[in-house]
């Protein structure tokens, strides 16, 4: 019994750590864009190389929320998520990502489209990961984010376009520390994101975009 008490305590405690910066951002309510249904399939996975994504099961967004358009065979799952109204963020999530960061990410964005608050959107999700209906990497997790047509949005509400084509290595609760960087973050190195936290991530930019 005490075990599973301090299971929940540090569930509760992750899911604290986990949604403090993602769920900032005011403007990030609302419906989302929708594409035609082949252009986000293609959209989706050119967020990878055709290596990881030619094989992966696609997701799409529809009214409904998010489901499957093609199911892969290769563990990878790829969709174009929208964490702001106007953004366009194609992702391609391995095996350990598709079962523990994504259907947080997905969940979120489905929230944010119904109006609901930052606030509320923590509660459901700590809530998920001390039911067991999410939880976090048991190992390290990987997102591709290669897309040249990605269109992002800062917390302000700014349009950014794209960025440079990144890695996304999720590590929970890994510091810069950890890994020997010191100073300014650089992207000639690798970038502790959210550091410490839940779901900490090291960013590592690579030098070509992938196209639909």
């Amino acid at each position: 019994m005490r075990g599973d008490l301090a299971a929940l305590v540090l569930a509760a405690s992750l899911a604290a750590e986990t949604l403090e910066a993602q769920s900032a951002g005011a403007g990030r309510a609302g419906p989302r864009v929708l594409l035609p249904r082949e252009r986000e399939i293609a959209l989706a996975r050119s967020a990878a190389p055709p290596a990881v994504s030619l094989d992966a099961t696609v997701m799409v967004l529809t009214e409904r929320g998010f489901e499957v358009a093609t199911r892969g065979t290769n563990g990878v799952t790829c969709v174009v998520n929208r964490s702001h109204p106007q953004s366009l963020e194609p992702h391609c999530f391995d095996a350990e990502a598709s079962a523990t960061v994504l259907p947080m990410e997905l969940r979120r964005t489905e929230l944010l489209r119904d109006g609901k608050s930052g606030e509320e959107i923590d509660r459901e999700i700590a809530a998920g990961l001390l039911s067991g209906r999410y939880r976090l990497p048991r190992r390290p997790a990987m997102s591709y984010m290669m897309s040249r047509e990605q269109v992002l949005y800062s917390d302000e509400g700014r349009n950014v376009g794209r960025w440079h084509p990144h890695l996304m290595i999720y590590y929970p609760h890994l510091t810069p520390a950890d890994l020997g960087l010191a100073g300014e973050p650089s992207t000639e190195a690798a970038v502790v994101v959210d550091e410490g936290r839940a779901l900490s991530n090291i960013m590592i930019v690579v030098k070509d975009f992938t196209a639909p």
